[in-house]
């Protein structure tokens, strides 16, 4: 198994087990129709924490998306944070049955990391990105120094919990995968001036092969 799924081993085999355990008592107290309902949600989770293998084709300027689903918005606002600077947001909404793994859309060095609590409105809803639980991730180029990309991983209604097994200093490959949303959420990717979107809104993505961005040179 690749060390990239070993952290997310743990809570699939939890949830997976728990329900189980839930099925089989059911089954036990009173019968196969008892423990449907169960061994459905087994089958589910499952399936959400499934982690395929991506493949991608994009030169050192091209950003790939850091998360399947469908574009909810794209803009230019002023990013605070870490780029300090005018920027390209694009907002990517993922439903319950999208992949909740998330990628990285360049190859580069963690130069930030910051996890901010927050509520949990629907991941849709615009002011999701400001007041909902949310961790932040800066990448420099490693090809291009002078260019930096900020991931935000932000939880919904649903999701509780978001998952980042990297650090600052650690450096990434692109398409590598470096966190985690449990149960329906939105992820948004902060691109430096002048870089230009190769999605509109309603596009579907998916992480680790979607060219989503190209950024400017040097």
């Amino acid at each position: 198994m690749n060390r990239e799924n070993w952290p997310i081993v743990p809570d699939a085999m939890l949830f997976a087990i728990i329900t189980f355990v839930i099925a089989l008592f059911l089954y036990i107290a009173w019968g196969v129709i008892a423990a449907v309902i169960p061994a459905l949600f087994l089958l589910f989770t499952l399936y959400f924490f499934r982690n395929p293998q991506r493949n991608h084709e994009a030169d050192a300027l091209s950003v790939i998306s850091p998360a399947d689903g469908v574009i909810l918005n794209i803009e230019e606002v002023e990013e605070t944070r870490f780029l300090k600077t005018p920027s390209l947001k694009i907002s990517i909404f993922l439903s319950v049955f999208n992949v909740h793994v998330n990628r990285t859309p360049i190859e580069g060095t963690v130069e930030f990391i910051h996890y901010q609590p927050g509520k949990f409105f629907p991941a849709y809803k615009g002011h999701a990105s400001h007041l909902n639980e949310r961790n932040y991730m800066g990448l420099r180029s490693t090809n291009y120094p002078g260019i930096a990309v900020l991931v935000v991983q932000i939880t919904g209604f649903v999701a509780r919990r978001i998952v980042c097994w990297v650090k600052e200093g650690d450096k990434l490959d692109r398409g590598q995968r470096f966190g985690l949303i449990k149960f329906g959420s939105c992820t948004e990717i902060y691109l430096p001036k002048g870089s230009v979107s190769a999605v509109k809104k309603g596009d579907k993505v998916k992480g680790g092969q979607t060219i989503i961005g190209r950024l400017p040179h040097e």
